[in-house]
């Protein structure tokens, strides 16, 4: 039975990772330290071959027995944690990365790391290809995030030249489904809970901002094949339909049902004006692309916040 070592398991993406994978026939050591991940999210699992260890990864870990795939996924994700959280997002995209590719070493394993489309920044390309470097302010109140995944991805290669570690490399754009946290404060779970509670739905800046939402199921998949190919350098994994800010708050406010009014705010300094992957990439080299349409992905996900409201 090959054996996974997955940090940030209780969060949103780490959880339906680990249960992918051990419905794969993997057994799963899931790491978290509960910063921001909550065990709600895991508890599910427990029964089958799913291990949880308390633990803050940016220290030292110690894993008894092989080996066979370090997944790296902790960390603050949304603009609202990592702002609160500007040094943990620091130290867990370094040290942390750090630690985890040492687990990988040490035991011969596969490296998985979660970078994110936050590397291009506000970018300046569109869509964005793998090949672009991205405009990304490093000193801008983002630059916690942006930068400690851009130093976590150019450690991850060196990792792969130095040693020879086989590393992957995911850059996620925007996700979404259950197990989002209803105070997250990014796009869908933020328009979700206020439009099912009746509230006035808040949009940052003009909503003609965009971005391009890929449903987890479609994520994982795409993880997973990435994790099982040949491939090193990284590869976009996200759906390619761009929509507008203001769109997808109106999809949400028809699905609900609810008298909702929008309102708009400013727009927080460095946020992208928009966001859309070419997944050319992962289509050739993986056979990969999104399955899940916008309003079945929109349709579960608010089946799991109507229980949370």
């Amino acid at each position: 039975m090959p054996r996974a070592v997955i940090t940030g398991a209780a969060g949103f993406i780490g959880s339906h990772l680990s249960e992918a994978l051990l419905d794969r026939g993997y057994s799963v050591i899931g790491v978290d330290n509960l910063l921001t991940g909550n065990t709600d999210n895991i508890s599910h699992l427990h029964g089958r071959d799913f291990t949880f260890i308390k633990h803050d990864i940016t220290n030292y870990i110690y894993i008894e027995g092989p080996v066979d795939v370090v997944l790296h996924w902790a960390s603050p994700a949304s603009p609202i944690d990592y702002l609160e959280l500007p040094i943990p997002t620091l130290k867990v995209g370094a040290l942390g990365t750090h630690k985890a590719l040492g687990l990988a070493k040490a035991k011969g394993a596969k490296f998985v790391i979660a970078s994110t489309s936050e590397v291009y920044g506000d970018p300046l390309e569109h869509p964005q290809k793998e090949t672009y470097w991205g405009n990304v302010n490093p000193v801008g109140p983002r630059g916690v995030y942006d930068e400690a995944k851009r130093f976590a991805e150019a450690m991850t290669m060196a990792y792969h030249r130095y040693h020879g570690l086989d590393t992957k490399i995911v850059r996620i754009f925007n996700t979404y489904g259950p197990r989002m946290r209803l105070h997250d404060g990014r796009a869908v779970p933020a328009f979700m809970s206020q439009a099912l509670r009746g509230e006035d739905v808040t949009i940052f800046g003009s909503g003609k901002q965009t971005r391009s939402f890929c449903y987890v199921s479609d994520l994982v998949e795409g993880i997973v094949r990435l994790m099982e190919s040949k491939e090193n350098d990284p590869v976009n994994i996200g759906n390619p339909h761009e929509m507008t800010i203001e769109a997808i708050a109106r999809t949400i406010i028809r699905m609900t049902g609810s008298k909702s009014q929008i309102v708009f705010r400013p727009l927080p300094e460095d946020d992208p004006k928009v966001r859309q992957p070419d997944i050319t990439r992962a289509r050739t080299i993986l056979g990969w692309e999104p399955k899940v349409s916008l309003e079945e992905g929109l349709t579960k996900t608010l089946e799991y916040f109507r229980g949370k409201v």
